[in-house]
């Protein structure tokens, strides 16, 4: 597998052998796997506890067969239970009843975390290979990623009569779209002279030429750049290096990115891109859980600015935080911008998933990616062998295409199928019924993302069986 590993990361599509399309390949490169016992870190739904109408004190766990299991392959939407977090819960409960008020200064021992008052620091200092930092007062855990990236605008989105334009990508996702639009409108302007959208190809790609060629053009009047990481509709990566670099290079202010689909999901270098600021939410590919505290990177450049900013107690620093004076002195980089007291039975979540990604040892991203570019890739090779051998074809058109790039360099480790009208529904009924776990955006198309902590190459050929299977009944 180390060759195929190369060649993808290179930005290479090898070719897989004759044999590729068989369980006895995926099974000898699940052997073959260094990274294959982070499985058992995690609670996979099984196919009997996805059909669960009522608690029953009863979650999947050790004694589930292979078989059993579904083939959850949805963490670009809500990452698998790491088991791990059970854990923390279980220890900041305690700890709560224990000692009620003092778990904000005091930690028990044994615990796997910090006193509560530090443990979004604590977090912090996990995330330094997650996202590139080049310290942990790079980082901070708190709130949720619309919340942050509103708290980033007001520090900087400052729209001159010069200066106004924020540039932003065709489909942004929702949150995003109505956070920007409504910054824009508090600022007494509106979203159709101080929005620019930058389109894609009939195919839904955005070439990086039209990208920069989008910035330069409106340079001198953008404020803002505001781009996602992976956009999440195709999965399509983006060159944050690249584009960063051009926007500051033509006199930009800011350039700010939503790393939602990207933060756990690929290598990024924040801090060396010169990226001004970041924010991204922990329940996708971190696994931190539903809804779970988002995570903010404030490049270093800006710690000692006097940047504006929304103040609340907990962005105090904390030799002043318990002292109530009037006088806001804050944190040192970007805990300077926490607002309230975090929830620390959050925090613990987020800690504990945090933790399965340190277990994978020094360069923890770089290492995952090794596997996501062959899973994935293996992913598209059987996948493209069904559009070649015409499965569920109807006349000339094709049931499916990958709207993902099929540059390993330009994705994740999601691929998007774009099914032909009408037939999602019936295909989606078809794979839950088989215990198959993605999900589907309407009107067409079907996000598949097998993550590497927890996925197998057995279930990417079963997966792909079941999908050939549900094309021909619809």
């Amino acid at each position: 597998m180390d060759s195929l590993t190369a060649a993808f990361r290179s930005g290479q599509k090898p070719s897989f052998p004759a044999e590729a399309g068989t369980l006895e390949y995926a099974q000898s490169l699940d052997q073959q796997d260094k990274l294959g016992h982070l499985r058992k870190e995690f609670n996979i739904p099984t196919r009997t506890s996805l059909k669960k109408k009522a608690l029953n004190g009863v979650s999947p766990g050790e004694n589930d067969s292979e078989d059993e299991k579904s083939i959850y392959f949805v963490g670009n939407s809500l990452g698998a239970q790491p088991k791990a977090v059970r854990r923390a819960l279980e220890s900041q409960l305690e700890t709560w009843a224990s000692i009620g008020v003092n778990g904000h200064f005091s930690t028990l021992e044994n615990s796997p975390l910090s006193s509560w008052q530090d443990l979004a620091e604590s977090c912090a200092r996990k995330s330094v290979d997650l996202v590139g930092a080049a310290v942990p007062e790079e980082i901070i855990y708190m709130n949720t990623l619309t919340a942050n990236l509103h708290l980033m605008m007001a520090s900087f989105y400052k729209p001159t009569a010069e200066r106004d334009k924020v540039i932003i990508e065709w489909k942004p996702f929702p949150s995003d779209w109505y956070a920007i639009q409504s910054q824009i409108r508090h600022h007494n302007l509106s979203p159709s002279t101080s929005l620019i959208e930058i389109q894609p190809t009939p195919d839904l790609y955005l070439t990086t030429e039209s990208i920069l060629a989008t910035i330069t053009e409106h340079a001198p009047s953008t404020a803002l750049v505001l781009l996602p990481g992976i956009q999440y509709y195709t999965g399509q990566l983006l060159d944050i290096k690249t584009i960063t670099a051009h926007a500051h290079s033509l006199g930009i202010p800011c350039v700010g990115w939503d790393l939602a689909h990207a933060a756990g999901n690929v290598p990024l270098h924040l801090h060396d891109w010169n990226v001004d600021f970041a924010v991204w939410c922990t329940y996708k590919y971190i696994n931190a859980g539903p809804g779970s505290t988002a995570g903010l990177f404030l490049h270093q450049k800006h710690h000692s600015k006097n940047l504006d900013r929304l103040e609340g107690w907990y962005g105090a620093d904390k030799s002043v935080r318990f002292l109530m004076e009037k006088e806001f002195k804050p944190s040192k980089g970007a805990s300077g911008w926490q607002l309230s007291n975090p929830s620390a039975i959050d925090l613990a979540s987020v800690s504990a998933a945090l933790g399965v990604f340190e277990s994978v040892g020094e360069r923890y991203m770089e290492r995952l990616r090794g596997k996501a570019v062959v899973l994935t890739g293996y992913l598209e090779c059987l996948l493209e062998g069904l559009i070649r051998g015409g499965v569920g074809r109807k006349g000339e058109e094709q049931a499916f295409r990958i709207i993902t790039p099929g540059n390993p360099l330009e994705r994740g480790t999601q691929l998007s199928l774009m099914l032909r009208e009408g037939i999602l529904e019936g295909v989606s009924k078809v794979l839950a019924e088989e215990g198959v776990v993605c999900d589907a955006r309407k009107p067409d198309v079907i996000r598949v993302a097998p993550v590497p902590m927890y996925c197998r190459f057995e279930d990417v050929w079963r997966f792909v069986e079941i999908f050939k299977g549900a094309l021909a009944r619809v």
